[in-house]
């Protein structure tokens, strides 16, 4: 007869612990799990919702009867040419009756006082542009959150504007012989809200027939065939699932993203300007 084994309870009790261990365990990750796709879930609808308003300060109603989120056109960056950011900027565009009658896209104005500001740009087919917000910025408060519209009716001045008017040469503050306002303590800032928007009319010149390619839809490309001039300047490529193009500008523009959110205030990197 085979004398007791004494040492299966001692393992029994070694293995019930940690089996509650790790069923504890993977609860955990499962409610984790679960609480995670529910939130990610509620982000993404309060960002749509968040670009859609963002979306109908700059493209007026009535001129359009599709849903602005559902196939925006998408523009690769070359990261070499655009430090800042490589994410593709995204375009929406407004069709009525199939006709494309607006369009918008974010676009960064470097030089800012207290660094980039974003900024989101409406503009009809022709270029002329509908509206200019702000998503965000550090600027000074008191000074340069001038800018915002809920703070001053500055940024309605571009309203109407296009790249031929006002001249080139008018396209800065009025201080320095420009056509638009500079406030007091502060010119940096609304400079670089011009140059900002002033680059964004550029860029549609440059990719016109791209972006108002009237057979787009999410799974088709269109090449942008812009004038080439000796100074090539980064090249954009609108792409797709089924092909990739690439074309060269004549005017370098800044970097570009989509992420739209609210206006967000941070500090101020200094002082009055």
């Amino acid at each position: 007869m085979n004398p007791p084994n004494e040492t299966q309870p001692f393992q029994s009790r070694l293995s019930y612990p940690g089996l509650l261990l790790g069923a504890a365990a993977l609860l955990a990750t499962s409610l984790l799990t679960g609480m995670h796709l529910v939130t990610k879930t509620a982000i993404a609808e309060r960002l749509a919702e968040d670009l859609q308003a963002s979306l109908g300060q700059v493209i007026p109603d009535g001129i359009y009867d599709n849903d602005l989120l559902a196939n925006p056109l998408t523009i690769n960056i070359d990261p070499e040419n655009s430090p800042a950011s490589g994410e593709p900027l995204r375009v929406y565009r407004a069709t009525q009756q199939g006709e494309i009658s607006a369009l918008a896209f974010r676009q960064v104005a470097d030089g800012g006082y207290g660094g980039p500001i974003q900024l989101l740009l409406g503009l009809d087919p022709n270029g002329t542009l509908l509206g200019v917000r702000v998503l965000s910025h550090k600027e000074t408060p008191g000074l340069g959150d001038k800018i915002e519209r809920a703070k001053s009716d500055w940024i309605e001045s571009f309203k109407g504007r296009s790249l031929d008017d006002p001249t080139q040469a008018q396209w800065t503050v009025k201080k320095q012989g420009g056509l638009f306002d500079q406030f007091t303590g502060a010119t940096i800032t609304p400079k670089a809200v011009i140059l900002g928007v002033k680059t964004g009319l550029q860029l549609f010149e440059q990719h016109r027939k791209s972006l108002l390619a009237p057979d787009y839809s999410a799974d088709s490309t269109r090449h942008s065939t812009p004038h080439l001039s000796p100074e090539d300047s980064p090249p954009l490529s609108v792409t797709s699932s089924a092909a990739k193009s690439t074309a060269k500008s004549p005017i370098p523009t800044p970097a570009l993203t989509l992420a739209t959110r609210p206006i967000t205030h941070l500090p101020p990197t200094g002082g009055l300007k």
